[in-house]
């Protein structure tokens, strides 16, 4: 296999010889890995990929995977969280990004800042193509999220629209990604608010929300119903584990919160519009420390089980809901 001076593709070519992801959103993270990977098997279907972490990269571990290959097939290498590398290991990426190989796409996904900066700023000077993964701590930044979206999608959203889907799902960009793609996929036409208040507002409509909301207050027959009217309208598996989890996180999240912050400070501190700390607070009581361990343990179960893990998702929806109901109303177990 042979080599190449240095990284002189294009800054836009996903298939530059040193993509340097770099943030700490693993959404993004995980798309700039996706995007080359694609890239690369749109050209070699049979790309070999390896994802590798920190503790794998051992010295000498990346030679042997970028040696000369008798077949010269393609590869993606992935290292992931970077920052963490061994001395030895990233003395032997320095050393890799002189002279890549051909073939080949190394992918380094860092946190950035200081720890670990010295690789950051040896794979800028190799000329890496680079991709900001920031973490999108404002709203108005999780608003332009979503407008790229529906635009990515080619689909068209009201600025209510988006403003709306912000508000009810908050600062998970997973979740966001998510609804913007079940929306896309299930509406005809212009999505406006009216649609994104059907879909997560509505009781009418079992959205997963409303399933979480009624879990975390420890009303489970509400909570099952609710569930079992969001399966029947087709709410997704997925959408209603996701809705969970955020429901018992905002509960952890505003429970460790310092005491005595001004509320608009608070809803910045925790990435949640005011109206829904509002509705955390009043939901969270009841609530304790092992309570939210347990909760999110059941919630754990229940995503790996709706992803594949196990053989009934609404079974395992319904042990997911009375669980978190429980825990919220410890006393009535």
């Amino acid at each position: 296999m042979a080599t190449r001076n240095a990284p002189t593709t294009r800054p836009d070519d996903p298939l530059a010889p040193v993509t340097l992801a770099v943030g700490q959103e693993e959404l993004l993270l995980d798309r700039a890995v996706q995007q080359v990977v694609a890239a690369a098997r749109a050209v070699d279907a049979d790309t070999d990929v390896r994802d590798l972490t920190p503790e794998a990269l051992q010295p000498g571990t990346l030679a042997q995977l970028t040696s000369p290959s008798l077949f010269a097939e393609r590869k993606v290498v992935v290292v992931r969280n970077a920052q963490d590398l061994s001395a030895d290991a990233i003395k032997d990426i320095k050393a890799y990004l002189a002279t890549p190989a051909e073939e080949i796409t190394l992918v380094l996904l860092h946190a950035g800042g200081a720890k670990g900066k010295g690789l950051l700023d040896a794979a800028r000077k190799a000329g890496a193509r680079e991709i900001a993964c920031p973490k999108m701590t404002k709203p108005a930044d999780r608003l332009t999220f979503v407008r790229s979206e529906f635009r990515t999608a080619g689909r068209s959203a009201t600025p209510g629209a988006c403003q709306a889907l912000v508000d009810a799902i908050g600062s998970d960009l997973r979740e966001l990604a998510c609804a913007c793609s079940q929306l896309a996929a299930d509406v005809e036409g212009t999505i406006d608010e009216a649609v994104v208040a059907l879909y997560y507002t509505g009781r009418a409509e079992a959205s997963s929300f409303t399933v979480a909301d009624r879990a975390v207050e420890g009303r489970a027959a509400e909570a099952l119903e609710a569930l079992r009217w969001a399966i029947g309208t087709g709410v997704a598996p997925v959408l209603i584990t996701s809705a969970l989890a955020q429901g018992v996180r905002a509960i952890g999240k505003l429970a460790s919160a310092p005491r005595g912050m001004r509320p608009g400070d608070l809803a910045r501190e925790l990435g949640m519009p005011p109206w829904k700390i509002d509705r955390v607070r009043q939901q969270m009581r009841g609530w304790s420390a092992d309570g939210v361990s347990a909760a999110l343990r059941a919630v754990a179960e229940a995503d790996g089980a709706v992803k594949g893990g196990g053989d009934d998702p609404e079974y395992a929806l319904e042990k997911a809901v009375v669980a978190i109901a429980r825990a919220a109303r410890p006393a009535r177990r």
